[in-house]
Protein backbone atom coordinates (compact mmCIF):
# COMPACT_ATOMS: atom_id res chain seq x y z
CA UNK A 1 0.00 0.00 0.00
CA UNK A 2 2.89 2.23 0.74
CA UNK A 3 4.59 1.20 -2.55
CA UNK A 4 0.90 2.76 -3.85
CA UNK A 5 0.83 5.68 -2.37
CA UNK A 6 4.67 6.69 -3.43
CA UNK A 7 3.84 5.87 -6.96
CA UNK A 8 0.55 8.15 -7.02
CA UNK A 9 2.66 10.83 -5.13
CA UNK A 10 4.96 10.69 -7.90
CA UNK A 11 2.24 10.81 -10.85
CA UNK A 12 0.47 13.47 -9.30
CA UNK A 13 4.13 15.77 -8.69
CA UNK A 14 5.16 14.78 -12.26
CA UNK A 15 1.73 16.15 -13.32
CA UNK A 16 2.29 19.55 -11.78
CA UNK A 17 5.52 19.73 -13.03
CA UNK A 18 3.90 19.19 -16.77
CA UNK A 19 1.26 21.63 -15.80
CA UNK A 20 3.24 24.72 -14.71
CA UNK A 21 5.27 24.41 -18.36
CA UNK A 22 1.66 25.52 -19.87
CA UNK A 23 0.39 29.04 -20.47
CA UNK A 24 -0.55 30.75 -17.41
CA UNK A 25 -4.16 30.62 -17.75
CA UNK A 26 -4.13 26.92 -18.07
CA UNK A 27 -1.99 26.06 -15.25
CA UNK A 28 -3.58 28.82 -13.00
CA UNK A 29 -6.27 26.88 -10.75
CA UNK A 30 -7.12 29.81 -8.62
CA UNK A 31 -7.62 33.49 -10.01
CA UNK A 32 -6.17 36.61 -8.94
CA UNK A 33 -8.79 39.67 -7.75
CA UNK A 34 -7.51 43.03 -7.78
CA UNK A 35 -8.25 45.41 -5.55
CA UNK A 36 -10.57 48.47 -6.73
CA UNK A 37 -9.00 50.70 -8.33
CA UNK A 38 -9.65 53.55 -5.99
CA UNK A 39 -6.44 52.33 -4.06
CA UNK A 40 -4.58 54.17 -6.36
CA UNK A 41 -4.35 57.52 -4.00
CA UNK A 42 -3.90 55.50 -0.67
CA UNK A 43 -1.13 53.80 -2.56
CA UNK A 44 0.49 56.40 -4.13
CA UNK A 45 0.90 58.72 -0.61
CA UNK A 46 2.24 55.26 0.87
CA UNK A 47 4.92 54.88 -1.85
CA UNK A 48 5.99 58.72 -2.06
CA UNK A 49 6.61 58.27 1.90
CA UNK A 50 8.72 55.58 1.08
CA UNK A 51 10.65 57.43 -1.74
CA UNK A 52 9.31 54.81 -3.80
CA UNK A 53 7.69 56.80 -6.60
CA UNK A 54 10.46 57.48 -8.93
CA UNK A 55 11.40 55.90 -12.30
CA UNK A 56 14.43 54.05 -11.46
CA UNK A 57 12.64 52.19 -8.64
CA UNK A 58 9.55 51.86 -10.75
CA UNK A 59 11.80 50.41 -14.27
CA UNK A 60 13.61 48.29 -12.68
CA UNK A 61 10.51 46.23 -11.17
CA UNK A 62 9.87 43.78 -13.59
CA UNK A 63 5.65 44.96 -12.82
CA UNK A 64 6.44 48.21 -13.40
CA UNK A 65 8.68 47.80 -16.49
CA UNK A 66 5.96 45.92 -18.77
CA UNK A 67 3.14 48.33 -17.59
CA UNK A 68 5.82 51.45 -18.57
CA UNK A 69 6.18 49.38 -21.68
CA UNK A 70 2.79 48.75 -22.62
CA UNK A 71 2.01 52.37 -21.82
CA UNK A 72 4.37 53.72 -24.62
CA UNK A 73 3.36 51.48 -27.29
CA UNK A 74 -0.19 52.27 -26.39
CA UNK A 75 0.20 56.28 -26.35
CA UNK A 76 3.32 56.85 -28.19
CA UNK A 77 5.56 55.64 -30.78
CA UNK A 78 8.56 57.39 -29.75
CA UNK A 79 10.33 55.68 -26.86
CA UNK A 80 9.00 52.28 -28.39
CA UNK A 81 12.43 51.90 -30.53
CA UNK A 82 14.46 53.28 -26.95
CA UNK A 83 12.94 50.35 -25.30
CA UNK A 84 13.71 47.92 -27.62
CA UNK A 85 17.62 49.28 -27.73
CA UNK A 86 17.17 49.14 -23.97
CA UNK A 87 15.57 45.27 -24.23
CA UNK A 88 18.40 44.46 -27.02
CA UNK A 89 21.37 45.55 -24.34
CA UNK A 90 20.24 43.70 -21.56
CA UNK A 91 20.19 40.42 -23.71
CA UNK A 92 23.75 41.69 -24.66
CA UNK A 93 24.31 41.61 -20.95
CA UNK A 94 23.40 38.17 -20.40
CA UNK A 95 25.65 36.55 -22.87
CA UNK A 96 28.51 35.00 -20.92
CA UNK A 97 29.67 33.28 -24.64
CA UNK A 98 32.02 36.07 -26.30
CA UNK A 99 31.51 35.09 -30.04
CA UNK A 100 27.37 35.48 -28.92
CA UNK A 101 28.17 38.95 -27.41
CA UNK A 102 30.13 39.58 -30.57
CA UNK A 103 27.34 38.86 -32.66
CA UNK A 104 24.64 40.60 -30.74
CA UNK A 105 26.55 43.53 -30.51
CA UNK A 106 27.10 43.93 -34.48
CA UNK A 107 23.76 43.59 -34.55
CA UNK A 108 22.88 46.77 -31.77
CA UNK A 109 25.42 48.68 -33.67
CA UNK A 110 23.95 48.42 -36.97
CA UNK A 111 20.24 48.46 -36.18
CA UNK A 112 20.08 50.90 -33.33
CA UNK A 113 23.13 52.65 -33.97
CA UNK A 114 24.02 53.57 -37.66
CA UNK A 115 21.09 53.14 -39.46
CA UNK A 116 20.41 56.20 -37.30
CA UNK A 117 23.29 58.49 -37.90
CA UNK A 118 23.05 57.30 -40.96
CA UNK A 119 19.41 58.67 -41.22
CA UNK A 120 20.38 61.67 -38.93
CA UNK A 121 18.26 60.72 -36.22
CA UNK A 122 20.25 59.47 -33.69
CA UNK A 123 19.54 61.25 -30.20
CA UNK A 124 22.56 59.98 -28.32
CA UNK A 125 25.78 61.96 -27.21
CA UNK A 126 28.43 61.53 -29.61
CA UNK A 127 30.70 60.43 -26.54
CA UNK A 128 28.16 57.16 -26.59
CA UNK A 129 28.91 56.56 -30.22
CA UNK A 130 32.64 56.81 -30.11
CA UNK A 131 32.56 54.42 -26.51
CA UNK A 132 30.98 51.90 -28.30
CA UNK A 133 33.05 52.15 -31.78
CA UNK A 134 36.25 52.36 -29.99
CA UNK A 135 36.00 48.61 -28.37
CA UNK A 136 34.11 47.38 -31.36
CA UNK A 137 37.04 48.48 -33.91
CA UNK A 138 39.50 46.24 -31.28
CA UNK A 139 37.31 43.65 -31.75
CA UNK A 140 36.34 43.78 -28.10
CA UNK A 141 32.97 43.25 -26.50
CA UNK A 142 32.96 43.59 -22.75
CA UNK A 143 29.77 43.09 -20.64
CA UNK A 144 29.70 46.90 -19.77
CA UNK A 145 29.91 48.01 -23.58
CA UNK A 146 26.53 49.40 -24.15
CA UNK A 147 26.47 51.40 -20.61
CA UNK A 148 26.50 55.23 -21.48
CA UNK A 149 23.46 54.16 -23.73
CA UNK A 150 21.04 53.13 -20.92
CA UNK A 151 22.22 56.18 -18.88
CA UNK A 152 21.02 58.53 -21.54
CA UNK A 153 18.14 55.94 -22.78
CA UNK A 154 17.08 56.82 -18.85
CA UNK A 155 17.83 60.30 -18.73
CA UNK A 156 15.23 60.65 -22.08
CA UNK A 157 12.70 58.14 -20.62
CA UNK A 158 12.41 59.91 -16.74
CA UNK A 159 11.35 62.82 -18.03
CA UNK A 160 8.10 63.52 -19.67
CA UNK A 161 7.15 59.53 -20.47
CA UNK A 162 7.74 59.23 -16.95
CA UNK A 163 5.64 62.10 -16.11
CA UNK A 164 2.29 60.54 -18.18
CA UNK A 165 3.24 57.25 -17.27
CA UNK A 166 2.18 58.22 -13.53
CA UNK A 167 -0.71 60.21 -14.70
CA UNK A 168 -2.32 57.39 -17.01
CA UNK A 169 -4.42 53.83 -16.19
CA UNK A 170 -1.31 51.95 -16.46
CA UNK A 171 -0.31 53.66 -13.21
CA UNK A 172 -3.28 52.59 -11.31
CA UNK A 173 -3.39 49.21 -12.29
CA UNK A 174 0.71 49.37 -10.72
CA UNK A 175 -1.15 50.79 -7.35
CA UNK A 176 -3.64 47.55 -7.38
CA UNK A 177 -0.50 45.13 -7.63
CA UNK A 178 1.75 46.83 -5.24
CA UNK A 179 -1.73 46.77 -2.62
CA UNK A 180 -2.35 43.31 -3.25
CA UNK A 181 1.56 42.70 -2.61
CA UNK A 182 0.78 44.44 0.82
CA UNK A 183 -2.08 42.67 1.54
CA UNK A 184 -1.13 38.86 0.85
CA UNK A 185 -1.75 36.65 3.64
CA UNK A 186 -0.76 32.81 2.27
CA UNK A 187 -2.71 29.67 3.96
CA UNK A 188 -2.00 25.85 2.54
CA UNK A 189 -5.21 26.80 0.28
CA UNK A 190 -3.18 28.61 -2.10
CA UNK A 191 -1.14 25.51 -2.87
CA UNK A 192 -1.44 22.31 -4.21
CA UNK A 193 1.25 19.86 -1.95
CA UNK A 194 2.51 17.11 -3.66
CA UNK A 195 5.37 14.80 -3.06
CA UNK A 196 8.26 15.27 -0.26
CA UNK A 197 11.34 15.84 -2.27
CA UNK A 198 13.67 15.71 1.06
CA UNK A 199 14.17 15.62 4.39
CA UNK A 200 15.82 17.57 7.43
CA UNK A 201 16.21 17.71 11.08
CA UNK A 202 13.14 19.79 11.98
CA UNK A 203 10.82 19.05 9.04
CA UNK A 204 10.31 17.89 5.08
CA UNK A 205 10.38 19.52 1.62
CA UNK A 206 7.58 18.96 -0.31
CA UNK A 207 7.27 19.81 -4.04
CA UNK A 208 4.67 22.39 -4.30
CA UNK A 209 2.12 24.30 -6.91
CA UNK A 210 1.54 28.06 -6.53
CA UNK A 211 -2.90 27.99 -7.22
CA UNK A 212 -3.50 31.52 -8.67
CA UNK A 213 -0.05 31.18 -11.07
CA UNK A 214 0.46 27.59 -11.57
CA UNK A 215 4.48 28.18 -10.59
CA UNK A 216 6.26 25.28 -8.73
CA UNK A 217 7.57 25.72 -6.05
CA UNK A 218 9.48 24.11 -2.97
CA UNK A 219 7.72 24.22 0.37
CA UNK A 220 9.93 23.36 3.45
CA UNK A 221 8.31 23.17 6.39
CA UNK A 222 9.45 23.21 9.79
CA UNK A 223 7.47 21.47 12.32
CA UNK A 224 7.26 23.64 15.47
CA UNK A 225 7.31 20.62 18.29
CA UNK A 226 10.37 19.59 17.04
CA UNK A 227 11.84 23.09 16.37
CA UNK A 228 10.83 23.65 20.69
CA UNK A 229 11.98 19.83 21.50
CA UNK A 230 15.17 20.45 19.53
CA UNK A 231 15.51 24.29 21.33
CA UNK A 232 16.23 25.30 17.83
CA UNK A 233 14.34 28.49 17.96
CA UNK A 234 17.23 30.75 17.02
CA UNK A 235 18.19 28.51 14.18
CA UNK A 236 15.12 28.72 12.77
CA UNK A 237 14.57 32.48 13.09
CA UNK A 238 18.01 33.14 11.53
CA UNK A 239 17.54 30.82 8.31
CA UNK A 240 14.16 33.35 8.15
CA UNK A 241 16.36 36.35 8.27
CA UNK A 242 19.18 34.68 6.25
CA UNK A 243 16.59 33.71 3.32
CA UNK A 244 14.91 37.24 3.60
CA UNK A 245 18.40 39.07 2.87
CA UNK A 246 19.34 36.51 -0.15
CA UNK A 247 16.23 37.03 -1.77
CA UNK A 248 15.83 41.01 -1.93
CA UNK A 249 18.83 41.39 -3.99
CA UNK A 250 19.29 40.79 -7.82
CA UNK A 251 18.68 36.97 -8.76
CA UNK A 252 21.72 34.74 -8.67
CA UNK A 253 21.68 31.38 -10.02
CA UNK A 254 23.48 29.63 -7.45
CA UNK A 255 21.15 30.34 -4.45
CA UNK A 256 17.75 29.56 -3.30
CA UNK A 257 15.49 32.17 -2.99
CA UNK A 258 12.36 32.67 -0.74
CA UNK A 259 9.02 34.36 -2.49
CA UNK A 260 6.77 33.55 0.26
CA UNK A 261 6.94 32.51 3.93
CA UNK A 262 3.60 31.71 6.45
CA UNK A 263 3.06 30.02 9.49
CA UNK A 264 -0.04 27.39 10.35
CA UNK A 265 -0.70 26.15 14.01
CA UNK A 266 1.98 23.35 13.47
CA UNK A 267 4.11 24.43 11.39
CA UNK A 268 6.54 27.48 9.57
CA UNK A 269 6.55 27.21 5.78
CA UNK A 270 9.83 28.76 3.75
CA UNK A 271 8.66 28.53 -0.03
CA UNK A 272 11.38 28.79 -2.14
CA UNK A 273 12.90 28.33 -5.65
CA UNK A 274 12.56 24.61 -6.97
CA UNK A 275 15.89 23.61 -8.04
CA UNK A 276 15.34 20.45 -10.21
CA UNK A 277 18.89 19.19 -9.90
CA UNK A 278 19.22 18.62 -6.30
CA UNK A 279 21.26 19.93 -3.89
CA UNK A 280 25.37 18.96 -2.35
CA UNK A 281 24.26 16.48 -0.70
CA UNK A 282 22.57 14.37 -3.21
CA UNK A 283 25.35 14.80 -5.49
CA UNK A 284 27.76 13.76 -2.79
CA UNK A 285 25.52 10.46 -1.63
CA UNK A 286 25.27 9.57 -5.42
CA UNK A 287 28.17 10.97 -7.19
CA UNK A 288 31.01 10.47 -4.40
CA UNK A 289 33.67 11.79 -4.05
CA UNK A 290 34.40 15.28 -6.54
CA UNK A 291 37.24 15.59 -8.27
CA UNK A 292 39.51 18.95 -8.73
CA UNK A 293 37.56 20.32 -11.57
CA UNK A 294 34.31 19.44 -10.09
CA UNK A 295 35.06 21.16 -7.20
CA UNK A 296 36.12 24.13 -7.89
CA UNK A 297 32.88 24.52 -9.98
CA UNK A 298 30.90 23.78 -6.45
CA UNK A 299 32.83 26.45 -4.63
CA UNK A 300 32.71 29.02 -7.38
CA UNK A 301 28.48 28.42 -7.46
CA UNK A 302 29.24 28.94 -3.67
CA UNK A 303 31.05 32.10 -3.72
CA UNK A 304 29.03 33.63 -6.47
CA UNK A 305 25.76 33.12 -4.39
CA UNK A 306 27.00 34.70 -1.20
CA UNK A 307 28.83 37.29 -3.18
Amino acid sequence: MADLEAVLADVSYLMAMEKSKCTPAARASKKIVLPDPSVRSVMHKYMEKKNEVNFDKIFNQVLGYLLFKEFCEQTTDDQVPQLRFYEEIKLYEKQECVEERRRIARDIYDNFIMKELLAHSHDYSKECVAHVQKYLMKHEVPPNLFEPYIEEIFQHLRGEPFKNFLESDKYTRFCQWKNLELNIQLTMNDFSVHRIIGRGGFGEVYGCRKADTGKMYAMKCLDKKRIKMKQGETLALNERIMLSLVSTGVDCPFIVCMTYAFHTPDKLCFILDLMNGGDLHYHLSQHGVFNEAEMKFYAAEVILGKA
